[in-house]
């Protein structure tokens, strides 16, 4: 990305009114100066508005500098922070124009009227009605003048145009404002691609702010890189540093803060302090579920809140519209008055009574009425509820997957709230209050309900966190527990921890049997989770055992939805032991099963039927001559786990097709593949989840693979990708499997960027002869047999061969061979 870098001087004492010279470069804001600099030639009245630290001034008097040639008498500035009343703003301009001390606003008026000139008002946000009245005088007593003004909330003057200034990306214009400030402050700092993840994180962390990005680089005159990031991520409250010589709101990024709330009425400050309980963005109706009381009514959020936003405190979520988010800075400023205020305990039990109900319906929405009332303990009123909610839900599962990430952050923050740090010692929960055990039982019966987002998201690891946290809180014999060990186990199982997973599970069923009939759903899906852990542990007789056991308890129980997951698990573990057949028939008859589950709509078995048919896939893949539909149904299991971020499924997919592809010697894309998949795989755990048997599958395609392409051209399309975005992965994977199919439309196995590696490939050029003889190799023909057909001597053929070896970094005719089958002849650069 480029960056827009405008170099300035050392500023100097100026005279009244004339722009101050830059101390510092200007970094990014190229296209915020470009469309502020062409308002200026069109608007009569601009505000450029923004929270505190963003940059507001230095865009302001940049884009004025840029526009100055427009106004023949002048750009004057009239900054207005030392204002301290609305008495004082005729005198900042009047001195701004060198008028004598005392002028009047008839005074100033007349001394513009007939003048062309741009005035700037600088940090109006403490005379918002002062300024806008001022405004209004100008615009319509001097019709040559333009104004810019600077502020933190439009001044809602006649005929404004307010011009909002953004945080700078923080992976890009962020990262070159850190590196020029701590250059500043260590001579020879750059971001290396070694240190650049930890800088992307530092300002991924002080929300793109230029004022905080150049406090912390301060900072590291006593801290590395690494520790200050650390230290940020508990808390951006370190960044105290004075900026000697600025106004005194800029000195700390506190005093920016508190600058911000003072200027706020007590119903914004109210719903500010409340709002900092939200780890990350919010609507209107969680807003006024959580931060609503007696002393500020549900009526009052939303003025409050618009409030807030037209006073840049508050911003728009950019990815939602509907959403809000406060910036790091003003939510900690909030949290630390409320803290030592009214106290943030009774807002944050609110936010996890709303956050066990977004998690309450993401879980409904992929299980049926049955196994919901499993899963969460609850009573037949409660189990009623929830078939009710799941039937509204029309909009299926890969809406509810959106609306449960966006909401996640919340969600950690209140698990936190509720069950303390996974880190923390186990409490005995018959030692706990009974507001602290209300907590831990709402804790829990969240944490339950987000098993399945965090074997989805690939959370698998930080899911088992929170679960063996309600294990270790609930440590005698109870419903809680039951459920936790054995959702750990389930998430154990998919990370390949087999030995853990197969006695979490156990214990679990151990605990529920204990209970008699009031155990009996939870030993049922128990059985479940065990035939899966069994199968991936390669105990298959054991597994089978279970199944049966499952099959018994599940039907008794009605639960239709284990009962399907379980033809999903037999279909596992029948193309695991080579019964193609069965495989395909437990995947016929769950899918068939799921058409009836699926009644509120195809979205809500989504995640089912994209494992059954990447089940279909790998059964197919061990079929002779239906690699075709086995291309198909990888396929299909691509598109339904893509479209709800199933990142274990897609690790799934991903890997599959990879080994297909190399079956049918495309082996640049195959490594591609392989690449990308050990990528996910990074993300959930252990590949494959430790099943022994398909670790082999793997390790048969990789070495097809690199024997194909040779260990250099392997590497270089492994890493590539393993680096490309998931989005580009999929489409990329998706076409490669209509080529496979020979479907219109499908771009081939050799097109695409999962089909492009670096040098040593299609980038290196053949001379036309060179290109001559490679095509005779790559039809089996020896040098000597070329030599007689081209009638040239073998030992120039030899040197020709070894040349195009070392231009395409291979090392075989056979690696020659493929290179050209998948490119196609023609597709190699020829030079003269």
């Amino acid at each position: 990305m480029a960056h827009a870098v405008f170099h300035g001087q050392v500023t100097t004492q100026r005279r009244p009114g004339l722009l101050p010279a830059e101390a510092t470069c200007l970094v990014g804001r190229a296209n915020e100066l470009a469309g502020l600099t062409a308002l200026l030639g069109t608007a009569r009245m601009v505000t450029v508005v923004g929270p505190a630290g963003v940059g507001k001034t230095r865009v302001g008097l940049r884009a004025a500098s840029m526009a100055a040639g427009r106004f023949p008498d002048g750009v004057l500035l009239a900054d207005l922070a030392p204002a301290t009343g609305p008495g004082q703003l005729t005198e900042a301009v009047a001195a701004a124009l060198g008028l004598p001390a005392g002028a009047d606003t008839d005074t100033v008026i007349n001394h513009l009227r007939g003048r062309r000139l741009l005035l700037i008002l600088d940090t109006c946000e403490h005379l918002v009605d002062a300024c806008a009245a001022f405004a209004d005088t100008v615009l319509r007593a001097c019709p040559a003048v333009t104004m810019l003004a600077t502020s933190r909330q439009p001044l809602d003057a006649q005929g404004e145009h307010a011009f909002p200034i953004l945080p700078l990306p923080a992976e890009g214009d962020a990262v070159e404002l850190f590196a020029q400030r701590a250059a500043a402050v260590l001579p020879g700092f750059t971001v290396t691609p070694r240190s650049r993840a930890d800088v992307v994180r530092l300002c991924q962390r002080l929300d793109g702010i230029p004022l905080a990005i150049e406090l912390a680089a301060v900072r590291l005159r006593a801290l590395p890189l690494p520790e200050l990031t650390s230290q940020l991520e508990s808390g951006i409250r370190m960044l105290t540093v004075s900026r000697r010589g600025t106004s005194p709101r800029h000195q700390t990024l506190r005093a920016a803060v508190e600058w911000s709330f003072q200027l706020c009425t007590p119903a914004e400050q109210a719903l500010w302090e409340r709002l900092s309980v939200f780890a990350s963005t919010f609507d209107l109706d969680g807003a006024e579920q959580v931060c609503a009381d007696d002393s500020l009514p549900r009526e009052a959020v939303l003025p409050a809140l618009v409030g807030l936003v037209d006073k840049s405190v508050v911003l728009r979520d950019g990815a939602d519209p509907s959403h809000y988010r406060l910036l790091s800075a003003h939510r900690e400023y909030g949290a630390d008055r409320i803290e030592a205020g009214i106290g943030r305990e009774q807002f944050l039990d609110r936010l996890i009574a709303r956050c066990v109900t977004v998690a309450r319906k993401f879980d409904d929405c992929f299980r049926d009425g049955a196994a919901r009332a499993d899963s969460s303990g609850a009573d037949s009123a409660r189990a009623d509820s929830a078939r009710a909610d799941s039937a509204r839900a029309d909009d299926g599962q890969a809406a509810a997957m959106a609306r449960l990430e966006r909401e996640y952050p919340n969600i950690r923050a209140v698990l936190a709230h509720a069950l303390g740090s996974p880190a923390d010692g186990p409490p005995a929960a018959a030692e706990a209050s009974p507001v602290v055990l209300s907590r831990w039982r709402q804790g829990a019966y969240l944490a339950v309900r987000l098993s399945s987002y965090w074997l989805i998201s690939g959370l698998l690891g930080e899911g088992r966190q929170w679960l063996g946290r309600v294990a270790d809180l609930f440590s005698e014999p109870s419903t809680e527990r039951i459920l936790a060990l054995g959702l750990r186990g389930r998430l154990a199982t998919f990370q390949g921890d087999l030995p853990r997973a197969i006695s979490d599970i156990s214990e679990s069923i151990q605990l529920a049997e204990a209970q008699g009939r009031a155990g009996e759903p939870a030993a049922a899906r128990g059985y479940l989770y065990l035939n899966l852990a069994l199968t991936f542990a390669g105990k298959h007789a054991d597994a089978l055992a279970a199944a049966q056991t499952a099959r018994e308890r599940l039907t008794a129980c009605g639960n239709r939805s284990g009962l399907n997951g379980l033809e999903a698990h037999l279909a596992h573990l029948y193309q695991l032991t080579g019964d193609i057949d069965k495989a395909l028939c437990c995947c016929a008859d769950g899918l068939e099963q799921v058409g009836e589950l699926g009644s509120g709509g195809p979205g809500h078995a989504r995640w089912t039927t994209g494992y059954l048919h990447l089940l279909r896939g790998l059964a197919l893949a061990q079929a002779p001559g239906r690699e075709d539909e086995c291309a198909s149904a990888l396929r299909r299991a691509l598109t339904a786990k893509h479209e709800l971020g199933d990142v274990t499924g897609l690790a799934y997919v991903i890997e599959a097709l990879g080994w297909l592809t190399a079956r049918r010697e495309h082996y640049e894309r195959a490594a591609c593949l392989l690449g990308a998949a050990d990528e996910l795989w990074a993300r959930t755990g252990r590949r494959l989840s430790g099943i022994a048997l398909m670790e082999d599958n793997r390790q048969q395609a990789v070495k097809a693979t690199r024997n194909a392409l040779g260990e250099r051209r392997y590497a270089a399309a492994y890493a590539r990708g393993g680096a490309l975005d998931l989005d580009v992965v999929v489409k990329d994977a998706a076409d490669g499997a209509s080529g496979l199919l020979g479907q219109a439309g499908g771009d081939g196995p050799g097109a695409g960027s999962l089909g492009v590696t670096g040098p040593g490939t299609v980038a290196a050029a053949l001379t036309r002869r060179e290109r001559e003889i490679a095509e005779l190799v790559a039809k089996g023909l020896s040098n000597r047999e070329i030599a007689a057909q081209l009638f040239i001597s073998k030992r120039t053929v030899d040197a020709h061969v070894e040349h195009i070896f070392s231009k395409l970094e291979i090392s075989s005719r056979v690696q020659l061979t493929v290179m050209l089958q998948e490119r196609g002849p023609r597709s190699v650069a020829v030079t003269r």
